[in-house]
């Protein structure tokens, strides 16, 4: 019977999973005519109706999340199976899904991804860049990036870069105009570039230190933006003081085009790590994946 209702499970699996016909259908690849018509006929086959559906809104019935609990775990370990298998027999491929914020991307991941691609061609990587805190397990990732400091405890977590800081810069000009400041707590009678944290909806209270005791201030400025790059910009175009991490910003620094200040002021804070549950067995794919982030002093 699994045998021949495979394909259709799978179908099953994903419209529960997305709670959606149209979003599964982009996930699988497939037409939302032909999904519905394999949900149909499992349905029809096990003489059980495994979804409720309405105008706006897909949800498994309680047979269905029990067929859910049941044997989404066993088929996910096959196709797992299967993945080392082919591995084994000399050609690495399959698919690596990431969770990844915007500057780990950007700064962290792109320099190392370049030459693992070209190296492994039969290798797909679907990076998705999110700078709220997700639940990997949940939303299908096979791993994802964040802050050492972010990573829950029951994950194993693999370091990929090195302790960081963040970067107070604003232009020449700014700074001409403006003044610079000499403490952090100067910040305040400037324009600053705020951000709003993705975790909590609040403003980002920039962080200093000074002989070991921490220091937060709230700035004020015109503009909040959300993404490091439209940040980076707005620094350039002359309308605040942006805190940027610095290797976003090392070289326009080194160029001239932005002038740090308050370096003194800014602590050290652990890396970025790649992390994924113990409990998941992974491919030689994911293997080799992990051998090209780590982080080598």
């Amino acid at each position: 019977m699994l045998k021949e209702n495979f394909n259709e499970l799978q179908c099953f699996f994903a419209v529960a999973k997305e709670k959606s016909f149209t979003k599964a259908a982009g996930k699988l690849g497939v037409t939302q005519s032909a999904l519905s018509h394999a949900v149909k006929t499992l349905e029809q086959k096990l003489h059980t109706r495994l979804l409720t559906r309405t105008t706006r809104s897909v949800a498994a019935t309680e047979i269905g999340e029990q067929i859910i609990a049941c044997l989404e775990p066993r088929l996910a370990e096959l196709n797992q199976d299967l993945q080392t298998l082919i591995d084994h027999h000399g050609q690495t491929c399959g698919t690596i899904r990431l969770s990844v914020g915007e500057h780990a991307a950007r700064c962290v991941l792109w320099p190392k991804l370049q030459s693992f691609l070209k190296t492994y061609p039969q290798v797909n990587l679907e990076v998705v860049i999110d700078n709220h805190f997700v639940d990997i397990v949940e939303n299908g990732f096979d791993a994802g990036v964040r802050l050492g400091e972010s990573v829950e405890k029951d994950m194993v977590a693999i370091r990929i870069s090195a302790d960081m800081r963040m970067a107070i810069v604003a232009t020449p000009a700014y700074f001409t105009a403006h003044g610079i400041p000499a403490s952090p707590d100067d910040l305040q009678q400037h324009q600053c570039i705020n951000m709003r944290l993705p975790s909590t909806g609040g403003l980002y209270q920039w962080e200093f230190e000074q002989a070991g005791k921490p220091i937060r201030v709230k700035v004020t400025g015109q503009l909040t933006l959300n993404h490091l790059g439209a940040r980076i910009d707005a620094v350039l175009a002359g309308l605040g003081i942006g805190c940027i991490p610095e290797d976003a910003v090392s070289t326009l620094v080194a160029s001239g085009r932005l002038i740090r200040v308050l370096e003194e002021w800014c602590p050290v804070f652990p890396g970025y790590y790649l992390y994924y549950p113990s409990r998941k067995q992974h491919t030689h794919a994911f293997a080799l994946l992990l051998d090209a982030l780590r982080f080598r002093d």
